[in-house]
């Protein structure tokens, strides 16, 4: 019977060790500012496809508890507005290897992100994250495939346990603000420096 209790003790403690894994959203509605007045005459695209959005990250949260969440799905949005701040139009391509296709379309530039995420939690309470990063790395190629520049960008969040209310995906959407906001900046920047 001591063997058996023992055995139990040891299940439930290894399960306590492991924490939970909680689903959260980055998704922002926050976008940067769009003066149809400044914007590029141009046409350009990113790439997004089915598996993209399909990837599910996890990362640790607050007491031994991780955090679950689908990066690209979330961040499509924000990589979007950052795009539509600069440029008239922006469209969506579910792979950059039709060149063809972009051309005929009048695609000038395609944009294939790359999201890297990361968070942590200095709560021993709670399981939301208090700390969370976002970064996208872009390479930016012609309609026909050779690579013109590279974009990156980054945002961090943070969130201190009595701002959650059930809000518990906070800081991943105030890094993900912060993301789309110097996207933008940072795709201006080297437009620029493309002419």
């Amino acid at each position: 019977m001591t063997a058996i209790r023992h055995a139990a003790t040891a299940a439930f403690a290894a399960l306590l060790l492991a924490g939970c894994v909680h689903p959260i959203t980055m998704i922002t509605e926050t976008a940067p500012p769009r003066s149809q007045a400044h914007l590029v005459p141009k046409k350009v695209a990113y790439v997004m496809t089915d598996a993209d959005r399909d990837v599910e990250v996890i990362t640790p949260g607050g007491s031994g508890d991780r955090v679950s969440y689908y990066p690209y799905r979330d961040l499509e949005k924000s990589i979007r507005d950052a795009l539509r701040a600069v440029y008239r139009d922006v469209v969506v391509l579910r792979t950059a290897a039709d060149a063809k296709a972009n051309e005929a379309t009048g695609v000038s530039l395609v944009f294939a992100p790359r999201i890297t995420t990361a968070s942590s939690s200095s709560s021993w309470i709670s399981w939301p994250p208090t700390s969370f990063t976002a970064e996208v790395a872009c390479v930016v190629t012609d309609a026909a495939g050779a690579e013109v520049t590279r974009v990156r960008a980054a945002g961090n969040g943070t969130a201190e346990f009595g701002e959650f209310k059930g809000d518990f995906g906070l800081a991943a959407r105030r890094a993900a603000t912060r993301l789309t906001s110097q996207l933008s900046s940072e795709v201006r920047r080297n437009e620029k420096l493309l002419h």
